[in-house]
């Protein structure tokens, strides 16, 4: 993402460009370092707080200031596209610098998957933007990155709850009425490990129904009523997949629409679940 910025920078000041690139490539140093999968559970893997990382943040910011000093330069629209898509990669850069340094903090977990869904949500306004007048936007990702309300997760090896507004939530907040969101739900799946649902759960008293089914939950008498659901029990996920969120009482909240499917086969083309799928959960 650095080369979108600086092939910018390039574009109107080449001199600029290269003191900038000289720095941040220094810093940069071998990819390798920064793609350790073992940092995503060990802080102590993570180089997110080394010294050539800082600096890395702090150079980071000095280009992102550059660019916003260079702002009033700018004339043609072609000008400010490019311009925009410069600032979104730099800001983009700077906010993955800074989940690479939450990892590398003791029992910060959760704030780094804040960090992910603020940039999720920073990604689809910036795409927005360049989408406005072209007509709606539609976009497709599992319910917890999407949903209005907090997520509640717990992913092995991590202990305990995790706890963290996801993109969905902060689309919410900076484009109100305009956001509109579809949750899915699902009866049973073998091919997901996901076994028929415990009595009385939500997605149970749906497949008494029968699907597919569509469910405009923001429509007075189209959704149970709040206390009716309340205290509805949670079924159990999946045996190969801790990710997999089930329905809660919040999801008649969180989503405009619910879709519910009786039953579905595995993502075709999707990476298999593992036996270390198992082990973690």
């Amino acid at each position: 993402m650095f080369d979108v910025v600086l092939g910018y920078l390039d574009s109107v000041d080449s001199e600029s460009a290269r003191m900038h690139r000289e720095r941040i490539t220094a810093l940069v140093g071998d990819a390798a370092e920064w793609e350790r999968p073992a940092a995503m559970f060990d802080p102590a893997q993570s180089i997110g707080l080394s010294a050539p990382a800082t600096e890395l943040r702090i150079a980071t910011s000095d280009l992102i200031t550059e660019l916003r000093i260079r702002r009033p330069e700018l004339v043609e629209l072609s000008d400010r596209l490019a311009y925009a898509d410069a600032l979104h990669h730099a800001e983009l850069a700077r906010k993955l610098l800074d989940a690479h340094a939450t990892l590398a903090t003791p029992g910060a977990y959760a704030s780094m998957l804040g960090i992910r869904d603020l940039i999720m949500a920073d990604n689809l306004e910036h795409f927005l933007a360049l989408e406005r007048g072209r007509g709606k936007v539609l976009v497709f990702a599992a319910n917890g990155h999407l949903k209005r309300g907090m997520v509640e997760w717990r992913l092995p090896p991590e202990p305990g709850v995790k706890n963290w507004w996801p993109a969905g939530a902060q689309l919410t907040q900076s484009l109100g009425p305009r956001y509109a969101v579809i949750g899915m739900a699902l009866g049973v799946s073998d091919d997901n490990a996901i076994a028929a649902p415990e009595p009385e759960t939500l997605e149970a008293r749906l497949s008494k129904v029968g699907g597919p089914l569509f469910i405009p939950t923001h429509r007075r008498g189209k959704a149970p009523p709040p206390a009716e659901v309340a205290d509805t029990p949670t079924r159990s996920g999946s045996s190969l997949n801790p990710t997999y969120g089930q329905l809660t009482a919040e999801s008649f909240a969180d989503f405009e629409w619910l879709v519910f499917l009786d039953s579905t086969a595995y993502p075709r083309g999707a990476l298999p679940l593992t036996s270390w799928n198992a082990e973690a959960s």
